[in-house]
């Protein structure tokens, strides 16, 4: 069965020239021409990635993606922006959003299908890994699940000091970025800044190791270092 791909655009040429592109690499797509009606097509459809506009009625798609990432079954979406915006600070507030990726217009098809191509193959890694150590973690076997604010550590998890090393508040957003949250709603929930909330995400990614949001919340999950 062909991967699923929603591409959200208020521009008619624009929806359909990507749309006609990708189909032809083979993904089935769907379309919407607002955030509105993406958000309920992402509910409905459960798209295997999204490739989303930011200026467009109803709702840009900054709020776009932050909606679609206060679902817990959609938190892992990969998610593209395309726009014509290219000042730093806009493309910040994209990735604050949720973003995994941020393509500036013009951009050429052949760009955008190899990082859609990228996107999932490392999307279908991890939510692959993801469903394994959840079955797992049903079966009571390999998680570490938090009780009354103390952390119980299951003994296949071999290294027990990394979680004792981690600060009361890097795993309070170490939890939060699990759950899809962006900086922006992180630092509404702990009273922190978004530059804050950044520094704790880039200390969290020094401690385990890795190099981008998607391998901490796998390595979180696959070590039990989150509910």
């Amino acid at each position: 069965m062909p991967l699923k791909i929603l591409v959200v655009d208020d521009d008619l040429g624009t929806r359909l020239s990507i749309g006609d592109y990708l189909e032809l690499s083979g993904y089935l797509v769907i379309m919407a021409n607002d955030g509105q009606d993406a958000l309920s097509m992402v509910e409905e459809n459960h798209p295997d990635l999204m490739v989303t506009d930011i200026v467009m009625p109803r709702m840009n798609g900054y709020e776009l993606v932050r909606r679609v990432r206060q679902q817990l079954e959609f938190r892992l979406l990969p998610v593209i922006l395309l726009t014509a915006r290219t000042k730093t600070q806009e493309r910040i507030l994209g990735y604050q959003s949720g973003c995994d990726l941020y393509l500036p217009k013009p951009f050429e098809l052949e760009e955008l299908s190899a990082a859609i191509r990228n996107l999932l193959e490392r999307s279908q890694i991890i939510q692959s890994e993801y469903r394994f150590y959840y079955q797992e973690n049903l079966d009571g076997s390999n998680f570490i699940k938090a009780i009354d604010g103390q952390n119980c550590v299951s003994t296949q998890i071999a290294n027990s000091q990394l979680l004792s090393s981690l600060t009361t508040r890097e795993q309070e957003v170490l939890e939060l970025l699990t759950h899809g949250f962006s900086n922006a709603d992180m630092g509404n929930q702990l009273h922190l800044s978004p530059r804050t909330v950044e520094k704790y995400v880039s200390s969290l990614l020094r401690k385990t190791s890795t190099s981008n949001r998607a391998e901490l919340v796998r390595f979180a999950i696959k070590h039990g270092l989150v509910e």
